[in-house]
């Protein structure tokens, strides 16, 4: 299935499946709101008007609503629990996670080299340095301090030239990973060849690359002036790296699939991405400052673990996000009310 109508078809089986759990009368559906779910016959209301069955008769509205609502609630979690299963949203989820965590070592090295190029050696030793100090044995330390003070010693512009190329080059299969999974979200049929899909998915990893290392060096590496300066600038730098994280992100969505989407730069989907990424990685770095024990066996495993129920968590996120786009993109370019107005009374 290569079109809009294919996955019209697709959701309106979904939407069928939902709607004939109930035994109340229904409407058929247009085939322009394929996921509008069909409401009660009624001669005096609109056609999206629901009446409380015969056992809600007579109780309080407060109840009946109550009730409702959680009729919606469970609507919305077997629509998404459908569109998991249809989509493969998390075996491509892990595909991607495998990916990013690939390329932490060579963009960790990337990092290290760019802070002993712009000459911020400061950052490692005042705000790195103490708290992994405090969570590993001195041996341990001890080894990983010289390492990187060795490589801020040298000439660090060939490593990074050497470690830039082989960050993209790991990002660029996480790039592809997330490709395909928006190709099945929008169930378009890959029709490009890997001589176009390859140099595509380079130029995207090296776009993300650059977003995400732009804002790690706005955020830390970007000295604080004193005074009252200070109040202007540190939200200027956090809204310069949310903005390049939304960028990369943006260009990634845009240009990757083989099907293009008129997308916005700020969509319900790209605010969910985001604020969902910011919480989940002060969570993660809560629990590296103050719950992680590296002197350990034990310890470091549970580090390792949770870095990855992290990374696999955010790539969830983001296909949630493209998915949850689609499903408004869609309920947007229909003539009735769709999904918005049946789960939540809203919509046109």
């Amino acid at each position: 299935m290569t079109s809009a109508s294919s996955s019209a078809s697709r959701i309106s089986r979904i939407a069928f499946e939902i709607a004939s759990s109930s035994s109340l009368p229904r409407l058929p559906r247009s085939p322009r709101a394929p996921w509008s779910r069909s409401e009660s016959v009624s001669n005096t209301r609109p056609v999206y008007w629901r009446p409380f069955p015969a056992s809600e008769r007579g109780k309080s509205p407060a109840v009946a609503t109550r009730r409702d609502l959680a009729g919606r609630v469970r609507e919305v979690v077997r629509l998404w629990i459908d569109l998991f299963a249809e989509h493969d949203l998390l075996t491509y989820a892990s595909a991607i996670a495998f990916q990013v965590l690939k390329s932490l070592i060579p963009l960790s090295l990337l990092g290290i080299a760019l802070l002993g190029e712009v000459g911020r050696q400061d950052i490692w030793t005042s705000h790195m340095a103490p708290p992994i100090r405090s969570h590993l044995d001195p041996p341990v330390f001890h080894a990983i301090d010289f390492a990187v003070k060795k490589i801020f010693r040298h000439d660090s512009g060939a490593l990074v030239a050497f470690a830039a190329a082989l960050t993209v080059w790991y990002v660029s299969g996480g790039v592809r990973a997330i490709m395909g999974a928006i190709n099945q979200i929008y169930e378009a049929e890959e029709t490009r060849p890997f001589w176009i899909r390859w140099p595509i998915s380079l130029g995207l990893a090296l776009a993300v690359v650059a977003g995400v290392v732009g804002a790690l060096l706005l955020v830390e590496a970007v000295p604080t002036p004193r005074g009252g300066w200070v109040y202007a600038v540190v939200p200027i730098r956090w809204l310069g790296a949310i903005v390049a994280l939304v960028v990369a992100a943006g260009l990634l969505v845009r240009l990757g699939p083989a099907e293009r989407r008129p997308k916005r730069w700020v969509s319900a989907g790209a605010v969910l991405v985001l604020a969902t990424w910011i919480v989940t990685t002060l969570v993660f770095r809560w629990y590296v400052a103050s719950l992680a024990n590296f002197r350990s066996a034990v310890g470091q495993l549970a580090l390792f673990l949770v870095l990855m129920i992290y990374v696999y968590a955010s790539s969830i996120v983001l296909l949630v996000g493209v998915e949850l786009d689609e499903l408004l993109r869609e309920d947007a370019s229909s003539d009735e009310r769709g999904i918005l107005h049946v789960l939540f009374g809203l919509g046109r």
